[in-house]
C-alpha cells in the first residue's frame, strides 16, 4: 500500500503524521518506506543520521531515469523503516518537469522496482497542489488528509478533494481516500469542537477515530532525530499515533 500523507495547508502536521505513522507500523514489524518529497526535508532531518552521506536526493532520481531509487534511500533511526531523502533541489522540480509529458508520472516509476520490498510505502508531501503532490497522489494508492482542528482548517479543501477527482478520471483511478486525520487538536476550546463536527460532516466515515492533541513532546522529537515513541513512549502522542497506526491497518485489511 502506498499512502500520501497530503494537504495544500501548511502547518497541519503532514510531517508530524507521516513520521510517527510510519514508525509506529515499523514498530509493530512492518517493513516501512519513508519518501520525502517536501524541498524543506523536514521528514529527512527528522529521522535520519548524516543525510549528507549521499549527495543525491530524490529529485536527482525523479530527474534522471538512469537512477534507482535505492541510491537515495537510508535508514532512518527507526528499525525496519528505511526514507528516500529529500534536499532543498526538491525545489527545482516544477520547473525541471514543466513540459514532460510524463511529468506527472516520474514517481510511480521510481518507486515500481522497490515496492514489493516495502509493506507500505508512505509519501510526506510539500503544502501545495503543485506537481510534486500530483506525483504523489499518482504514485499511491491512498491518500491520508491531516486536517487541523482550526477555524480556517476546511479552506482549500475542496481544492484538494477536485485534485483528486481530476487524478482518478485521468491518471490514477484506484486512488481512495483511507482517512482524514484531526491534528493539532485543543479540545479545551470551543472553536475546536465545532470544527471537529463540520469536518465530521463533511468527510463522515473517513475522519480516523483518533485526534491528534496539541503536544510539546511532538514538537520536539524531531529535534532529536527521533518519532515520538522512543523521545516520549508514554506521552499522549504517542499513544495517539499508535492507535491512528492500529486504526489504519483495519482500514488497510478491508480496502
Amino acid at each position: 500500500m502506498i499512502i500520501a500523507v497530503a494537504n495544500q495547508k501548511g502547518g497541519v502536521g503532514k510531517t508530524t503524521t507521516a513520521l510517527n505513522t510510519s514508525a509506529a507500523l515499523a514498530l509493530m514489524g512492518k517493513q516501512i518506506l519513508l519518501i520525502d518529497t517536501d524541498p524543506q526535508a523536514h521528514s529527512t532531518i527528522s529521522c535520519v543520521n548524516n543525510p549528507d552521506q549521499v549527495d543525491k536526493s530524490i529529485y536527482d532520481v525523479m530527474m534522471n531515469p538512469g537512477l534507482k531509487l535505492e541510491s537515495v534511500i537510508l535508514p532512518s533511526t527507526i528499525p525496519g523503516m528505511d526514507v528516500a531523502i529529500a534536499k532543498i533541489s526538491m525545489a527545482k522540480l516544477e520547473a525541471s518537469l514543466t513540459g514532460e509529458i510524463d511529468g506527472h508520472y516520474r514517481l510511480k516509476e521510481v518507486i515500481e522496482p522497490v515496492k514489493r520490498k516495502y509493506e507500505y510505502i508512505f509519501i510526506d508531501t510539500p503544502p501545495t497542489l503543485g506537481l510534486i503532490t500530483v506525483n504523489a497522489l499518482v504514485a499511491s494508492t491512498h491518500i491520508l488528509i491531516p486536517i487541523q482542528s482550526s477555524y480556517l482548517s476546511l479552506e482549500g479543501t475542496d481544492d484538494l478533494l477536485e485534485t483528486i477527482e481530476k487524478i482518478k478520471r485521468v491518471a490514477n483511478p484506484r486512488l481512495e481516500i483511507i482517512g482524514v486525520l484531526i491534528t493539532l487538536h485543543d479540545q479545551r476550546t470551543n472553536i475546536s469542537k465545532d470544527v471537529v463536527e463540520r469536518i465530521n460532516k463533511v468527510f463522515g466515515n473517513k475522519v480516523f477515530k483518533t485526534t491528534i492533541s496539541k503536544s510539546v513532546k511532538l514538537e520536539e522529537s524531531p529535534a532529536y532525530k527521533e518519532s515520538i515513541f522512543t523521545f516520549a513512549a508514554s506521552s499522549i502522542g504517542a499513544a495517539q499515533y499508535r492507535k491512528v497506526a492500529e486504526e489504519l491497518l483495519k482500514r488497510a485489511n478491508k480496502a
